[in-house]
């Protein structure tokens, strides 16, 4: 990410700390006022109940929009999520994401006007059209209705005559052993445009997200070697349990097969399990081959918009010498590969993709930097990118490696976050100790991944046990900023762990988070702003630079706080 020349004008009135200004953001930690499966009532939580009744009885707290409009969705039933939540607070302002930008693009035509889609739809009559992506209307990768279904229609006016899908099944981001619903809305939808334009439109492989394909941070690249011998060989997971062939007639024989597997496993396991751990599949033909095998001269669309989990098998299409895992007889280039959006703009992942990304621009990082401002981001690797890509505007590397510090802390096998709920909460907290206490960065952001991580296993007793660790954290970074005379501000991208209800909900939420300031010079100098009628996160950033000793730029979301 290129340098910049902003200019902020200083704070006038208010005397800046001696310490460093920490901001600390419990991932998936939102609030309600109903009790059951609420692990942040049910936790046992004295620190961030302490810092909550401190800063009401000083106006120091509020709480936060943390998803629909005010990150950028479409509308107010949808969920926020870590990416778009990171996003508008290092931003300080509301951008276009990506289901608002897919919609526009589909909406308008655009996404059918460009040389891209010329190029795609162009092809010899013996090649295929493959679309991969999560099969669910979520609106946190993908929507099935909104932008497959969309697709398909174009794809079929145009007489396209051969498509395969290949489904990964979700369970995360909607309600669990939902798969079959969206199989069967996806089958319904191919038979009429077969029967309609003559077309052979059909879904071709598979598997849950957790298990195939959707790898993230480059954690487990076995995920998406799975993925990518069901997608581009036709062949499913060897035998998981005895039984499982992988290899079935019908998508939705193969979503009640693996929904007995997952079960069987999560019996054996004694954990939480549902469809997207599900081992991947192939669809065949009487003659018992895959119907969708991808072949050279191939479209193969990533039809996922979120970037944090199609980065991966992005590079296992596009990279001309690839050392991750073996990918056959396949040669990078012999297929046109696009993605929805491009999932990083400065590392141009893909290369090619059907909707321009936001153009974020003048981060509060940018600013910090023009000014000199020493800052410092932790998380472990599955929150990391959050504190560093997504916060700087989907832009990957440092603004200025003379100011700033990234430190990722490696993070455990996600196949034991239910057993070991505590993840890397200490040695994160360790990190950013050691970095608070050397004084050498005068900004310092951490990421608790926790909530988040653990609320998505959907099991209550390990998720009271990640709020309980992110109190201890919070109790900890409280008492060196006390020390230390600084300011901590704690807030959440999003809500998650506070509603584990019903089939154990494993999906994000529209609750707001809470924002309280930590402030042990605190001398009345500064309150809440009542004159922000809708606080929510892009008001932020704006709130940081006060701190900080500077004024908002004239652009930036009001800030949280007004001083006297």
């Amino acid at each position: 990410m290129k340098k910049s020349n902003l200019k902020l004008d200083r704070l006038a009135g208010f005397k800046r700390r001696p310490a460093p200004v920490l901001f600390v953001i419990m991932d998936g930690f939102g609030l309600r006022e109903e009790t059951s499966g609420n692990c942040v009532y049910l936790a046992k939580t004295p620190n961030i109940v302490f810092l909550t009744e401190w800063t009401q009885e000083r106006n120091l707290y509020t709480q936060l929009k943390a998803h629909g409009k005010a990150v950028g969705m479409p509308t107010d039933k949808d969920m926020g999520n870590s990416e778009v939540g990171h996003n508008a607070l290092g931003a300080g302002r509301i951008f276009s994401q990506g289901a608002r930008l897919v919609n526009e693009a589909i909406e308008d035509g655009s996404i059918f006007k460009t040389d891209l889609w010329e190029k795609l739809t162009n092809l010899e009559e013996n090649n295929t059209i493959h679309f991969i992506g999560l099969l669910s209307d979520g609106n946190v990768h993908s929507h099935i209705y909104n932008h497959l279904f969309k697709l398909l229609d174009e794809l079929a006016r145009i007489r396209v005559k051969k498509v395969r899908i290949h489904t990964l099944l979700d369970g995360r981001d909607v309600p669990s052993w939902t798969a079959a619903k969206y199989i069967n809305d996806l089958e319904k939808k191919l038979k009429e445009l077969n029967q309609q334009f003559n077309v052979d439109f059909r879904i071709a492989s598979g598997g849950g997200r957790m298990r195939v394909t959707m790898d993230r941070y480059e954690s487990c690249w076995k995920i998406v070697k799975r993925g990518w011998n069901a997608h581009v060989h036709g062949k499913p997971q060897k035998l998981w349990f005895r039984g499982y062939k992988g290899r079935f007639t019908t998508a939705i024989e193969a979503v009640k097969a693996v929904e007995k597997v997952v079960k069987k496993e999560a019996a054996k396991l004694k954990k939480e399990r549902n469809e997207q751990h599900a081992p991947s599949f192939v669809i065949v033909d009487e003659k018992n081959e895959p119907v969708g095998k991808i072949l050279e001269g191939d479209r193969v669309i990533f039809f996922n918009f979120r970037g944090d989990r199609a980065i991966q098998i992005s590079k296992a299409f596009e990279e001309p010498v690839f050392n991750k895992f073996k990918r056959g007889n396949y040669k990078a280039g012999s297929v046109e590969y696009a993605g929805m959006l491009q999932y990083d703009g400065d590392l141009k992942i893909p290369k090619q993709f059907l909707v321009p990304p936001p153009q974020i621009d003048k981060t509060i990082s940018q600013y910090l930097c023009a000014e000199g401002i020493t800052q410092f981001a932790c998380a472990e690797t599955h929150k990391y990118g959050h504190v560093t890509y997504f916060w700087n505007g989907n832009n990957s590397g440092y603004i200025d490696e003379t100011l700033e510090t990234y430190v990722e802390i490696k993070s455990e096998p996600s196949n034991i976050i239910v057993s070991h709920p505590e993840m890397k909460a200490d040695e994160v907290c360790d990190r950013v100790i050691k970095a608070l206490e050397s004084r050498k960065h005068q900004f310092i952001r951490v990421n608790f991944a926790n909530p988040d991580m653990v609320g998505h296993e959907g099991n209550l007793e390990a998720g009271i046990r990640a709020v309980e660790i992110v109190d201890k954290s919070v109790g900890r970074l409280k008492d060196v900023i006390t020390k230390l005379d600084g300011i901590m501000i704690v807030t959440s991208d999003h809500g998650n762990i506070e509603e584990l209800v019903g089939d154990r909900r494993t999906s994000h939420t529209l609750n707001p988070v809470p924002f309280f300031i930590w402030d042990p010079q605190y001398n009345n100098e500064y309150v809440i702003n009542d004159e922000v009628k809708v606080p929510q996160l892009a008001n932020v950033a704006a709130t940081l630079m006060n701190f900080l000793g500077f004024e908002k730029p004239e652009d930036y979301f009001e800030s949280l706080v007004k001083f006297k």
